[in-house]
């Protein structure tokens, strides 16, 4: 048991390096899914939308990470 624990970790961190990062993508996704239709942006808004809130994610866990 203990060796498939490792490995279900070591497989686990192949893709999922920083668990914030992931979330806060997931959240994303799920806010440009779920919300951005209900609050009344355009279609061809969204898009963009979740790329600029993307980007202003991985530029401050970028910047967090360059401060450890």
């Amino acid at each position: 048991m203990s060796a498939f624990r490792v490995a279900v970790k070591e497989l686990w961190g192949l893709f999922v390096e920083d668990a914030t990062l992931t979330i806060g993508t997931l959240v994303c996704v799920a806010l440009a899914a779920f919300v951005l239709p209900r609050v009344g942006i355009p279609t061809h808004w969204r898009a963009p939308a979740l790329f600029i809130a993307v980007a202003l994610m991985l530029l401050e866990n970028v910047y967090r990470a360059s401060r450890r």
